[in-house]
């Protein structure tokens, strides 16, 4: 029998990948490198991944495929020996309000089970607690043997906030949204005639102000002189009808009405209930705090839920553990009960620490159970899903992860490797596209693509064991997988000249997990943020120092946990995050950058545009005259083949390029080259950056920007890409195009792990971005685990020592070497300087 331990892949040809034929070993860590752009992930989710799943779907039933979204088959010539395969995708989708720590990681699923089996239940008829029973799990009534009633004990379902343990007064969000007042009346000096009562005429019609006067309030005089009754009827006024005379706004139109009163409160209330969608909550949200519900502070439970008692504790309590407690106090729950109930209680609980293991040994322990799913970070959130993957024993799977080194300190990487290898030790497979070079080094086997970006890109330049990689000449990752090449893009700044140019003064009362601290920020430097997860680099900068620059340049009020802010000449305080850009394929690298407003100005220009009697907006392939009609301007259309998955193709007409066959015609003559080389718009927009370059040479706008593309390193995007599918790194690079080549002094940007997705080679183009905005006087503040970007920074401040009730605090600040001398930072012991 033939011994297969590969698979086959020949003419892969998914995006940019140039006819791609390797084999990948099988029952291996095989790890994929390259440049960004370069068409890595195009080979592990878009060849090995698609067909991976795509044929273990297609061995399901035709009636059981049509109710699951499936990929289309990827453009490969052949790809044999392949498993069924599972990903890790880059960036799990962030949860809803209703997802917590324990709910998806499905711990809370092991907890719920044991309250309802071997809780103390609180009897409905005398409402004490009576001693655990097997009961429950026989479905038999509890008698109560204090007053000898009988009753059922709940179900697992019955403890669910998403389900019957909801609170009823949150819906099981814990999060109750009351009306603020002062929102209401802004500016008590205006009279209700000229609109201090706001909601009246945004969120109700603006007639309201007349039926507030017939109510007995006087709507002509400033609103701070209104009476404590007149105020009260305002806010808290009955819904009773009242005759008005109405005058129109335009015109002498009257017309008499009758009409019900809205107080302000309610107001905002009736709408808030009305909203649908979420343009229709963030047209309430300013009128409205958020804190803890009242009736279930802030569990999500109700208070049936929140009655069975195990150890002395309820589900609630349970949940506000850290899982390092959780675990400790899961452990010690069979030996509470009566010998009888042990085994089952064991069962439970064994279930429990199994999936506990793999998230403790991925470094989540500092999280609690109740922790909102929305606030993880993306590397918690990509950690929880491995662990929930690798959960089962599985043999045979292909596991494809994507960057899994992604939010992940140093002292992190080994928990994750060690899950890899424990995936290999069970018979799996793993594929894994990254760019840590020590995650690299631990692969067996390596795939280097490349050698550039884009149509550059997409063939195979090295493959081979680590050492086999690192000593080929053609390698680009070569040299940083032997050290034998740093990354060093910048010069940096000494010691004693850090705070030279001024400094930021900082102090907070603590929030969340950070303690009272007060901390001195250079002025015009480049800042590293670092500290393992959990540590509070987040809550540092996004949720303290952002907040308090923007309050104090705009005269506002500070966040109740700043003290005090001191930044002088700090007008701008601007986060670029990794969030992706546009919703729809409407919005392209042309179109946000703004250079396809340029092109479209000087095609219309042209002779034959004139000719035609075509203008500016004629050339707007979203509502313009010359947009593909067939495709409506997106530059494809969707294929309904009933059972099979729908199938998004290239428009059949226009075959992606979103104009219509007269938008060709159009060709516009370059400055000194000869005519028959003029290219239409289409064709322009088809090219990448760097190939577009010398055809706007002539177009001075476009040119600038097009040119400061390619200074961030993004030359091989194609003018024409949708912004939506750029990975992370490429959309915090693009929205910083438009703050290059200006005057920084006032401005502070603050960006969140920017090195997501880059090659250490890409790190020395970011570096050299960065460097450049500190030249023009920016503020530079990075969160950042990357080693060699930490080491190219002016200063650092490094937070923990741990993560979570462990950390929190401001453990060293300093040059990079002053950090890597200090003992007490485990960012320093990682840093290589």
């Amino acid at each position: 029998m033939q011994n297969i331990d590969h698979i086959e892949v020949r003419g892969a040809r998914v995006h940019n990948l140039k006819n791609v034929n390797m084999d990948i070993p099988l029952g291996e860590l095989v790890g994929i490198a390259g440049v960004s752009g370069s068409g890595k992930s195009s080979l592990a989710l878009g060849v090995l991944y698609a067909e991976g799943s795509r044929r273990y779907l297609e061995a399901l039933s035709t009636y059981t495929r049509r109710r699951i979204a499936q990929a289309s088959k990827a453009s490969v010539d052949d790809v044999r020996y392949v498993p069924a395969a599972l990903a890790l995708h880059q960036r799990p989708a962030v949860p809803g309000v209703r997802s917590t720590f324990g709910t998806s990681s499905e711990l809370l699923n092991s907890l719920r089970l044991l309250f309802s089996r071997v809780g103390s239940h609180m009897c409905p008829h005398c409402g004490k607690h009576v001693p655990p029973s097997l009961n429950v799990a026989a479905e038999l009534p509890i008698s109560c043997p204090h007053c000898g009633s009988e009753f059922f004990g709940p179900g697992a379902e019955s403890l669910a906030f998403n389900s019957e343990g909801a609170c009823p007064t949150c819906s099981g969000t814990g999060i109750a949204r009351t009306v603020n007042r002062a929102a209401l009346v802004p500016d008590e000096s205006k009279t209700i005639d000229e609109g201090a009562v706001v909601v009246w005429g945004t969120l109700m019609w603006d007639l309201m102000k007349q039926v507030c006067g017939a109510m007995g309030v006087r709507t002509n005089v400033p609103f701070r002189e209104l009476t404590d009754a007149e105020r009260d009827i305002v806010f808290n006024g009955p819904a009773e009808k009242k005759h008005i005379l109405y005058k129109a706004k335009k015109g002498e139109n009257f017309a008499e009405l009758d009409f019900t009163y809205y107080n302000a409160v309610r107001t905002v209330e009736n709408s808030l209930a009305k909203a649908k969608d979420e343009k229709g909550l963030r047209r309430v949200a300013k009128y409205l705090t958020e804190g803890p519900c009242p009736d279930c502070a802030g569990t999500r439970l109700s208070l049936a839920a929140r009655q069975p008692i195990v150890r002395g504790i309820n589900l609630a309590q349970a949940t506000e553990m850290t899982l390092e407690e959780a675990v400790a106090w899961v452990a010690g729950v069979p030996a509470s009960l009566p010998e009888e109930m042990r085994p089952m209680a064991k069962s439970i609980c064994e279930s429990f620490e199994s999936t506990a293991r793999r998230l403790l040994e991925l470094g989540l322990g500092y999280l609690s159970l109740d922790r909102a799913g929305a606030t993880l970070s993306t590397g918690e959130r990509q950690r929880v899903q491995l662990a929930r993957s690798v959960r089962n024993r599985t043999t045979g799977v292909l596991y494809v992860m994507d960057e899994p080194s992604i939010g992940l300190h140093p002292a992190n990487i080994d928990g994750l490797l060690g899950v890899m290898r424990d995936l290999i030790a069970d018979g799996n497979s793993v594929v894994m596209v990254d760019h840590d070079t020590r995650i690299l080094r631990a692969a067996d086997y390596l795939v280097e693509m490349g050698p550039e970006a884009g149509a550059r890109g997409g063939a195979l330049v090295a493959q081979g064991s680590v050492e086999e990689v690192a000593n080929d000449s053609e390698s680009i990752i070569g040299p940083y997988l032997s050290e034998a090449a740093r990354v060093a893009a910048r010069p940096k700044t000494p010691a004693e000249q850090m705070f030279d140019l001024g400094r930021i003064h900082l102090e907070s009362s603590g929030l969340h997990t950070v303690k009272p601290f007060a901390i001195d920020i250079p002025k015009g430097r480049l800042i590293a943020v670092t500290g393992v997860s959990g540590s509070g680099k987040t809550t540092l900068v996004l949720e303290t120092l952002i907040p308090a620059l923007t309050a104090a340049a705009a005269g506002q009020t500070l966040p109740e946990h700043v003290t005090a802010i001191e930044a002088e000449g700090i007008r701008r305080a601007n986060l670029i995050d990794a969030t992706p850009i546009g919703i729809n394929v409407r919005s392209t690298v042309a179109t946000y950058c703004g250079a396809l407003d340029d092109m479209r100005r000087a095609y219309a220009r042209t002779d034959s545009a004139k000719a035609a009697g075509l203008k500016m907006g004629d050339f707007s392939y979203n509502t313009g005259s010359l947009r593909c009609a067939t495709c409506d301007g997106t530059g494809q259309i969707s294929l309904d083949v009933q059972f099979l998955p729908d199938v998004d193709i290239a428009c059949p007409d226009c075959r992606g390029s979103r104009y219509d066959t007269a938008a060709e015609k159009i060709r516009r003559p370059e400055k000194g080259a000869p005519d028959d080389q003029a290219l239409s718009l289409p064709h322009l927009l088809a090219l990448s950056v760097d190939e577009a370059l010398p055809h706007v040479a002539d177009v001075k706008k476009a040119h600038k920007k097009l040119q400061t593309l390619h200074d961030l390193g993004l030359g091989y995007l194609t003018l024409g890409e949708a912004t939506p599918a750029l990975s992370g790194g490429e959309a915090q690079r693009l929205k910083l195009a438009s703050e290059m080549g200006r005057g920084q002094a006032d401005a502070v940007f603050v960006f969140d792990e920017p090195t997501i997705g880059l090659h250490p080679r890409d790190v020395e183009t970011l570096l050299g971005v960065f460097q450049r905005l500190v030249e023009q006087g920016a503020t530079v503040v990075v969160v950042e685990h990357d080693l060699d970007f930490i080491a190219n920074a002016d200063y650092v401040i490094d937070m923990g020592p741990q993560g979570g009730k462990a950390g929190g605090r401001i453990v060293a600040c300093g040059t990079p070497e002053e950090i890597a001398a200090n003992r007490e930072s485990i960012t320093g012991g990682y840093l290589e300087i």
